[in-house]
């Protein structure tokens, strides 16, 4: 081809390309086409562009013609030293290679060698700014000298194609923030967002302006923004008054209620911006707000409860207050500051012992040490009243305020700690003058017993029915005795058990067995319930288990959790025993309190049974009045009474 000819050529494949990359904004599918061209500009049929992967110091074959499949797109070459591709870059000027089989100064890639390439010439292509893109690769499959006009047209080629690909980048990034500004503001539904023009009219409204007020866009499309703006915020003007705002200022703030469509109303948080051109013009304005209705609901509440908790706090009697951790407070009462004299800081930390009594300090960090563990802190300690000087005993409780939106108890994190500091002075001053009118009482009790017992005793004559009247004289003195022992009204059911063997003489055998929990009797409890366990022990001295060689007792009881109060379940069981023969029914004493007056006086149900080998006896004893349940016996067999 003569050289006019050739120069024609390429200068129509020069115009071409221009054509192509003016028709196309794609990036890959403007880069084959440049291979294609230029490959047939030069007569080789194959070429190819490698872009440079700057992180990875490597080249991509980005585009190419005349390639088998698994090479463009995929293949990538390092940037090595030796490499002729590295070197046309680095240097910025094109490498000819005139015969790839004595080339001696730079190391020929193998896939080339394997697709028969002979020679080849390497152009680099610049971005404008002169930052480098990568380079154009013509390659040849037989001898080929490539003349001083063909690097003049191929720089040429790539310094269109530069800014070409340039343009295109530009454009796809471009696109991909486009669209990533969109899913953006589709996705953003609690955010109002929306354009007005210089006018205010609206000129886009986003999805999550529907959300958020409520109006489709094509109903509110060119009307004026203060549609959202409730009649009072029209009325005085606050919808010019925001743009006007926006466009000295740039930005004017937006935090108002506003009005959905229907009329209801949403508070919003937001802003009015102005949006002008780079020379200054103004365009219109960018509203964006965000629904804080709830948000603001929620926050009226909270100060409600706050003060609803304020007014309680300081109306209690009692001296309240917050703690974080072990006894770390927070926050004391305005009765606390009062009663102790102590400003709020004061009390914070460990600042509130400073008004404990120094002898009682050590048991409130203990108690504190201690609450939790037990979920709970009680505690007795003296606090100094300021106005007097005086230390007065307080009770101190406290519960934990735990964290449970997500972990139940007792897993879930303790928030703080919320306790009480009540007055209990008096109370402990009138329990003790109790606790010695209850001792004198009982003293006074088993004295008058005693003048009973004697005066029964120089009264009657020697008989088995004085013996039987002292013996229980006897075991009401036990009971006053133990009462009058006891600092809290009560008595332990196994002590009680023990002292009425003891007494019928026989308490240590191993023909008796006595097995239950620990359980304390109530005092009003304990009376008729003593008397019941000494008739069934004195029946077992005279005819049963105890008074027999080969009787055997076994007295079991158990606590009862149930709809109504604990029950005790106490059985008196007897075993080897021989029965007397039965005679005519007799009713004793002892069977009289157990069938009649337990039931009566402690609304116990019982069930007295003589059995061919000893007596049987259950008593079921609520130990906490019932509430509208009527006393009930339980059938009765036998016809011996104790």
């Amino acid at each position: 081809m003569s050289h006019p000819e050739t120069m024609m050529k390429r200068q129509r494949v020069l115009g071409d390309f221009g054509e192509a990359a003016l028709r196309s904004q794609d990036l890959n599918e403007v880069l084959d086409e440049a291979c294609r061209l230029v490959g047939e500009a030069l007569g080789t049929g194959r070429a190819k562009i490698l872009e440079i992967l700057e992180t990875e110091r490597q080249l991509l074959v980005r585009a190419g013609v005349g390639w088998e499949t698994g090479i463009v797109g995929r293949l990538r070459l390092p940037m090595e030293e030796h490499s002729s591709e590295t070197f046309a870059i680095d240097e910025g000027r094109p490498v000819i290679s005139q015969d790839v089989a004595r080339e001696d100064r730079f190391d020929v890639p193998a896939f080339m060698k394997e697709a028969g390439v002979v020679s080849f010439v390497n152009v680099p292509i610049f971005l404008p700014g002169g930052r480098p893109f990568g380079l154009l690769q013509v390659d040849a499959t037989e001898p080929r000298d490539f003349g001083e006009d063909d690097i003049r047209f191929l720089r040429t080629y790539t310094a269109i194609l530069g800014p070409v690909i340039d343009r295109l980048l530009i454009a796809r990034t471009l696109r991909s923030t486009e669209e990533r500004f969109r899913l953006t503001v589709e996705q953003a539904l609690d955010y109002g967002i929306f354009l007005t023009d210089p006018e205010d009219r609206i000129t886009d409204w986003l999805p999550g302006a529907r959300a958020v007020y409520g109006w489709a866009a094509e109903e509110v499309i060119g009307q004026p923004s203060a549609i959202i703006f409730t009649p009072e915020d029209r009325q005085e003007n606050r919808d010019a008054w925001e743009t006007e705002t926006a466009s000295r200022e740039g930005v004017a703030p937006n935090v108002r209620w506003h009005l959905r469509k229907g009329g209801e109303r949403v508070f919003i948080e937001g802003s009015t911006r102005a949006l002008r051109d780079p020379d200054g013009t103004l365009l219109g304005f960018l509203k964006i707000g965000q629904d804080m209705t709830e948000r603001l609901m929620a926050e009226r509440r909270l100060e409600e409860e706050k003060e609803r908790f304020r007014v309680l706090v300081e109306g209690m009697p009692q001296l309240v207050w917050r703690s974080d951790g072990e006894g770390q407070w927070t926050w004391g009462s305005p009765q606390w500051l009062a009663y102790t004299g102590q400003r709020q800081e004061e009390t914070h930390g460990r600042g509130w012992l400073r008004a404990v009594h120094p002898d009682d300090r050590a048991a409130a960090v203990d108690a504190w040490h201690e609450a939790r563990a037990c979920g709970a802190l009680d505690v007795e300690f003296r606090l100094r009243r300021a106005a007097d000087g005086s230390y007065r005993w307080h009770r101190t409780r406290a519960v934990p305020l735990r964290d449970e939106a997500s972990v139940p108890r007792p897993e879930s994190r303790i928030l703080e700690w919320l306790g009480t500091s009540t007055d209990i002075d008096d109370l402990k001053r009138l329990q003790g003058q109790q606790s010695i009118l209850v001792a004198e009482l009982q003293h006074r009790t088993r004295n008058l017993l005693g003048v009973v017992r004697s005066i029964a005793r120089r009264s009657f004559d020697p008989s088995p029915g004085r013996e039987e009247y002292e013996a229980r004289l006897s075991a009401l003195g036990r009971v006053q005795g133990f009462l009058s022992r006891s600092p809290t009204w009560e008595v332990a059911l196994a002590d009680l058990l023990d002292a009425e063997l003891m007494a019928a003489g026989d308490g240590t055998s191993e023909r008796i067995v006595v097995s239950g929990p620990p359980l304390q009797l109530p005092g009003d409890k304990v009376q008729p319930l003593a008397l019941a366990l000494h008739e069934l022990a004195t029946n077992a001295v005279k005819h049963g288990a105890i008074g027999q060689p080969d009787g055997r007792l076994k007295v079991i009881w158990r606590l009862e959790d149930g709809r109504g109060p604990p029950l005790l379940l106490l059985d008196w069981e007897e075993s080897g025993v021989a029965m007397p023969a039965p005679s005519v029914e007799r009713r004793g004493y002892g069977r009289e309190l157990i069938e009649r007056a337990l039931p009566y006086q402690l609304q116990a149900r019982t069930r007295l049974e003589f059995m061919p080998d000893g007596v049987r006896c259950r008593i079921a004893l609520p130990l906490r009045d019932p509430e509208d349940e009527e006393p009930a016996t339980w059938p009765r067999g036998g016809e011996h009474a104790p």
